[in-house]
């Protein structure tokens, strides 16, 4: 579902110095050095992490299937001060949404304001609203940026408190009050809904099933840790066994050969040899062979009649369980799901964490068995949270007991001393 959205049916993209420009303001923000997507990407879930949601808090949420980027809210001078808004895609690639097409309010009582240096994460993703009608909306995971403040170093359950004090209360609010005008602007938006790690059950039974999007899996991530640009060990994705996808960059090795009476030549309509490259970084050489693509004559004719180049972009793939080939996860029309949005395939660090993954598979029945012993963590830590707490709250009383017992002796030291002082003999002088 996610192929379905494309940030060029909502913005337009900007031009390179254009784009240097807000990287470099939001490197600023940040305080990066580096111009690169400041987005934070998870790690695959593995069987060892079951030990990690025992020994620590996280919120547990889907997995959308939409497309990834971060909506930058800011402004630019024109007749006066005006809101200006951003996606960024993880190519790093700017689209400005068309002016006064959204507005995102910054408080509640009055509507007129708007947003500057905020930068959220989230997924743009086609929702379905009944009676055939959908709508595209913008999923807020996460917050870099709170107007003009970095918030990266605050803990998880502290960036979702701002999101909602900040961004969805007065949007929310300006909804109610000018439905019309939310319901033209090119996307909604909301806060997706975290539930405790150990909610992997009514996560299966109630939630998946009746999402208005698409999903491929569950996202994981630690309470009390802060946004980490690049790869957070700390946001753990899960998929099904069948849905471990690594994103590879395609090259097509050499056609069939055929023969006529004119000679020998590629034949260009037959099935191609396709390697799958995985990025090694410039260091380890760049983009090396990991395997071939297998595609079935069905998959070749539907890729052909796209009439579009192949070489060289990003493609999804899973493993086949029965025969270890690597093939295409395929759209709904019969074509491969090409991950356009992406500007390079996945990292080789990436690639054998999914493998990791696919090798020593977590089910969901896993999840739901290992369910219980993260709950019963859970709710230690938070007991002894509250007896600690409990024990500063008498620490605090004893303390300001004492306190007050000193001040009211020293008053009754002052008291007597006074007395003792009218007391003493008056003489004449």
């Amino acid at each position: 579902m996610g192929s379905s959205v494309t940030l060029d049916d909502i913005g337009a993209k900007i031009p390179h110095n254009d784009m240097q420009f807000h990287r470099t303001t939001i490197a600023d923000l940040l305080g990066r050095q580096q111009l690169s997507f400041p987005g934070a990407q998870p790690v695959s879930f593995a069987r060892k992490h079951f030990a990690e949601l025992q020994r620590t808090d996280y919120f547990l949420c889907e997995k959308t299937d939409g497309i990834r980027c971060l909506l930058y809210l800011t402004s630019f001078v024109g007749q006066g001060e005006e809101e200006a808004q951003f996606l960024i895609d993880r190519k790093n690639e700017y689209y400005y949404i068309a002016r006064e097409s959204l507005h995102l309010p910054r408080d509640e009582v009055n509507p007129a304001t708007f947003h500057t240096g905020t930068l959220l994460d989230g997924e743009l993703v086609r929702q379905d609203c009944g009676n055939g009608r959908t709508r595209l909306v913008y999923l807020i995971f996460d917050a870099l940026c709170m107007l003009g403040e970095s918030i990266t170093d605050r803990p998880f359950h502290v960036r979702l408190g701002k999101i909602n004090a900040l961004v969805m209360k007065p949007y929310k609010t300006f909804a109610r009050k000018y439905p019309t005008d939310v319901e033209a602007q090119p996307f909604g938006l909301q806060l997706k809904k975290m539930e405790t790690s150990y909610g992997s059950q009514m996560m299966f039974r109630d939630v998946l099933p009746n999402l208005p999007h698409g999903n491929d899996g569950l996202i994981f991530t630690c309470k009390t840790t802060p946004y980490v640009a690049g790869t957070d060990p700390h946001i753990l994705k899960w998929k099904p066994p069948h849905e471990n996808t690594i994103d590879f960059k395609l090259q097509i090795v050499g056609f069939p050969m055929d023969e006529d009476e004119d000679g020998v030549y590629e034949d260009w309509d037959a099935k191609p040899e396709i390697e799958l490259l995985v990025n090694h970084g410039d260091r380890e050489g760049g983009y090396q062979r990991f395997a071939n693509l297998a595609l079935t004559d069905a998959e070749w004719e539907a890729i052909k009649g796209m009439g579009e180049q192949i070489d060289h972009r990003i493609i999804e793939c899973f493993r086949d369980p029965i025969t270890g080939c690597w093939r295409p996860k395929i759209e709904k029309d019969g074509t491969p799901r090409y991950r356009d949005d992406k500007k390079d395939a996945n990292h080789i660090s990436t690639v054998k964490s999914v493998i990791e993954s696919i090798e020593d598979a977590v089910t969901e029945e896993d999840l739901v068995a290992n369910s219980k012993k993260i709950r019963d963590c859970w709710k230690e830590r938070e007991a002894e949270e509250r007896r600690r707490h409990e024990h500063e709250k008498r620490r605090a009383h004893e303390a300001e007991m004492n306190k007050r017992r000193m001040a009211e002796a020293a008053r009754q030291r002052q008291q007597a001393m006074e007395q003792d002082d009218d007391d003493a003999p008056k003489y004449d002088e």
